[in-house]
């Protein structure tokens, strides 16, 4: 059902404790590389959006059972994994559960047909299935792009130089590989992107190690069974990034998040909120399955200063470009974002959709080839002017950072088709209605 959300303009101050959603790549992950201990485990704090139970649906059909205990713990018992789907395995709008299960599905042995909706058929599926094909794998894609299917074949091991980085292609080929027993595999990339797939694999007792190799970074696997344990899902930055701009842009708010993911490779957000002189500290930091975790607190920050965003910190930072886009516009001075060129292949074209989405409130962004130059509020009163209606283009970041635009503006704001933020931030509008005062 369509839904539109309307800010009221001139948000009232964020203050409070908060927890955020559990971290989607996670989530995935800990349904995908569970299922390779074909035993059974416990995954606690498992976020339940539209992304994660596609995933979901598509291993049940696979063979395994999955239940829910109570609302966010489920277990996954998949002592039958994997059988022969007998339908059609429907991903949804997620390209983290095409492309990991593609590279999983393809070490099988087994023949199925992965389909999507409008938007993840757009999306380009040609990066995995060159490098997969290379193993052995049989994989008939239209042009390079969604439905895919996959015939059975024998992998073998082989040694890829990624072009670009990406979480899911090396995930993909990492996945394939710890099914392979024939050799090893050896993913390279020119940074690192994030790592979550080869900490869980770790965690479970993989024999995956990860290495630097003539400025390149490698990851490299065979085939070991894994060891059922239990896991627990931190918080998901990117979720969060919404309400730490949200706060360090709101006059007058403190708040803290509390058990958020501080992964390395994912929160570049941070290292930019610091260099753009937000009032930022982490507390309470630990660890949890394999995964670093702590609180996050964050302060109305008046101060912001321009930045500028490129190189290997992109990879680390890649969902969180829109909302820092909008932190920019608050920012003194001219922020500029580049080599971040894969935005257009996000659930939206997000270069064209930022670009086009805050020029609607005002704001001075002028789209490139890579990324954005943003003219901040360069001493002015920085709120835009609002009275106007957000297109989030079937992408729930859009629609996000639509609504917190909305929140410094002069007047209401409507962001349509707003269902879209299911896709990783289900109670986005209660979690910021608790935080109101």
């Amino acid at each position: 059902m369509r839904r539109i959300a309307t800010t009221s303009g001139f948000s009232a101050t964020l203050k409070g404790e908060t927890l955020v959603p559990p971290d989607k790549s996670m989530s995935h992950r800990s349904l995908i590389i569970g299922s390779l201990t074909r035993g059974k485990i416990k995954i606690s704090n498992f976020l339940k959006s539209a992304d994660c139970l596609a995933t979901l649906d598509i291993l049940r059909e696979l063979g395994c059972e999955i239940n829910f205990p109570d609302e966010n713990t489920l277990i996954l018992n998949a002592q039958n994994a994997y059988r022969e789907p007998k339908k059609d395995l429907y991903c949804g709008n997620s390209g983290t559960t095409m492309r990991l299960l593609t590279g999983l599905l393809s070490a099988q042995n087994l023949k199925c047909h992965l389909t999507g909706d409008i938007s993840l058929s757009k999306r380009p599926m040609k990066r995995i299935i060159e490098p997969l094909t290379l193993m052995g794998a049989r994989i008939k894609s239209n042009e390079g792009k969604a439905p895919l299917t996959i015939e059975r074949a024998e992998l073998n091991g082989i040694e890829y130089i990624s072009p670009i980085a990406s979480a899911q292609v090396k995930s993909a080929l990492l996945l394939a590989g710890s099914e392979t027993s024939k050799g090893t595999t050896t993913v390279l990339e020119p940074y690192l992107s994030r790592d979550h797939s080869e900490r869980m694999l770790k965690f479970l007792g993989s024999n995956i190690k990860t290495f630097r190799k003539d400025g390149l970074f490698g990851s490299t696997i065979s085939h070991t069974p894994l060891i059922p344990k239990d896991l627990t899902i931190v918080g998901d930055i990117s979720s969060a990034s919404f309400l730490l701009v949200g706060a360090a842009i709101i006059k007058n708010s403190d708040i803290i998040l509390k058990g958020i993911g501080l992964n390395p490779t994912r929160t570049g957000i941070l290292d930019v909120l610091k260099s753009m002189n937000a009032d930022i500290e982490l507390l309470n930091r630990t660890e949890i399955s394999g995964e670093e975790i702590g609180d996050i607190r964050i302060r109305y920050s008046p101060d912001l200063k321009a930045a500028k965003i490129e190189g290997e910190i992109i990879p680390r930072l890649i969902d969180e470009i829109p909302i820092i886009a909008l932190l920019a516009t608050q920012a003194e001075g001219t922020t500029i974002i580049k080599d971040a060129g894969d935005l257009k292949n996000k659930e939206s074209d997000r270069i064209a959709s930022v670009a086009r989405e805050l020029k609607k409130f005002g704001a001075k962004i002028e789209p490139t080839e890579d990324g954005f130059i943003i003219e901040g509020k360069n001493s002015g009163k920085g709120l835009f002017k609002g009275d106007c209606e957000v297109n989030c283009y079937h992408d729930h970041r859009i629609a996000m950072m639509g609504y917190i635009a909305g929140l410094i503006s002069e007047k209401p704001c409507h962001i349509n088709d707003f269902e879209w933020v299911e896709t990783s931030f289900p109670n986005f509008l209660k979690t910021f209605e608790n935080l109101q005062n």
